[in-house]
């Protein structure tokens, strides 16, 4: 029986001799003399403890996981609590099959493969109301990044200014100041009802809803960015979309976003599915894989990459982004979630989540707290942002540290939260304890 070390760690004794008999050493030690600098070697041997069995690593690794705080978390930003199917879990997330398969160089051999990320886009252009849509990003931030770049590239005589609202999630401000910077282009944050295009500009970004939980209707917006010859990137949720008009509606180019809420645990931030919906006449600019339907040479339905020569994904300086391939196992399930749900279930999902953070805004403003309204009339989906002093959110953030509850803190007098599908009357309870409140009987 293998040791369980070596069956993680590098070769066996035997193994790593014969390599020094080939090379010409003794020991490892000669071998590192040899090729490692004198003034980088380390004099003294590294503390490290006996290996363990795999039985031994398991436990103390369990007792290492046992020491974390699991509180349930309500940040929202692109990150929510969601409940996977245990079909899907079984099936997909847990099935070697799925998680452990390359997406290979030549894809048409993995015809279930394609079929789930068809599957993938026909649900994304669904909810945005977009014609075409690719077979996943890697998250939302660089989803918004590839479609600015994307904006950049169908308006080449356009100059080098990029507006970014001030209510997109941070993530994405960050990430996009990043890619801007390298590529030289200046980027303006601010309120979008209040910005005035330059002679410059070619893209304008709005989150739909906006981080802190506004909605609105930006059709007004793109009819004047349009006028101005300034696309439009919206940066969305799918969840949303079920309830709300969708982006290409109001004529929006581009519809990004994340589509982890659909079945995809938040884990350590990652990995998530994003996902790129665009305009047909965009097809060609698009970032990442596109899978089509074609036959083969038979005449059978057969699916294959579409749109993109394989120097997209060889040739740097011929490429459109440096995405090649697809964030394919979350992409797959939030795919499989859309269909084991159905729309009239995902609707249903929506409302009831649309339905709590009403009340609970109700609530909030007969307590007497302060809900952020950036403008008279707002609507909002599944998050709400709270103004209040520094002292009374001291006595709230002690309150849900002491209810296992992740809020979102936006500054010294500012909080939010923002409501999933794993609310349950127990969490409401919670929040009511933290806000000081009584829920209706």
């Amino acid at each position: 029986m293998i040791e369980f070390i070596y069956r993680h760690i590098g070769p066996t004794d035997d193994s790593i001799q014969a390599m020094l008999d080939y090379l010409g050493y003794d020991s490892l030690d000669a071998f590192t003399d040899a090729i490692v600098p004198e003034n980088i070697q380390i004099e003294q041997a590294l503390k490290v403890p006996d290996a363990l069995s795999e039985s031994e690593s398991s436990q103390r690794l369990m007792g290492i996981a046992q020491k974390n705080q699991v509180f349930h978390s309500l940040i929202g930003q692109g990150f929510y609590g969601t409940v996977t199917p245990p079909v899907i879990r079984r099936n997909i997330l847990e099935n070697p099959a799925w998680y452990s398969g390359y997406t290979p160089y030549q894809a048409e051999i993995s015809q279930g493969r394609l079929e789930a990320l068809f599957n993938f886009q026909t649900m994304v252009s669904d909810l945005t109301g977009f014609p075409i849509a690719n077979a996943s990003l890697l998250d939302e931030p660089t989803a918004v990044a590839e479609a600015i770049m994307l904006c950049h590239r169908a308006q080449k005589s356009r100059g080098s200014e990029v507006f970014l609202s001030d209510n997109c999630h941070p993530q994405t401000l960050s990430i996009c100041r990043a890619r801007a910077e390298l590529l030289g282009w200046t980027v303006v944050v601010g309120d979008w009802s209040e910005y005035e295009p330059s002679e410059d500009s070619f893209a304008a970004v709005i989150q739909y809803p906006e981080t802190d939980g506004g909605l609105h209707n930006f059709t007004e917006f793109t009819e004047r960015m349009h006028k101005d010859g300034v696309l439009v990137v919206a940066a969305t949720d799918l969840l949303a979309l079920t309830l709300f008009t969708e982006p290409a509606s109001w004529d929006a180019d581009v519809a990004v976003g994340s589509t982890q809420r659909f079945g995809c645990p938040v884990g350590f931030g990652g990995p998530h599915a994003a996902f790129f919906a665009t305009k047909e006449v965009y097809k060609r600019l698009i970032p990442g894989r596109i899978v089509g339907r074609s036959v083969d040479s038979s005449g059978n339905d057969a699916l294959r990459l579409a749109l993109q020569t394989r120097e997209q994904h060889i040739r740097r300086e011929k490429a459109t982004s440096n995405i090649c391939t697809a964030q394919v196992l979350p992409a797959v399930m939030a795919s499989m979630y859309a269909l084991y749900h159905g729309a009239n279930n995902l609707r249903a999902m929506a409302e009831s989540v649309h339905a709590i953070t009403n009340y609970l805004a109700r609530r909030l403003s007969e307590s007497g707290y302060a809900l952020f309204r950036r403008q008279s009339g707002d609507a909002r989906f599944d998050t709400l942002r709270i103004e209040l002093s520094p002292d009374c959110l001291v006595t709230l953030r002690q309150r849900a540290l002491k209810e296992g509850i992740n809020l979102r803190y936006y500054s010294d007098t500012e909080l939010g939260f923002s409501i999933d599908e794993t609310v349950d009357y127990p969490l409401l309870e919670a929040l009511a304890r933290i806000f000081d409140f009584e829920l209706d009987s």
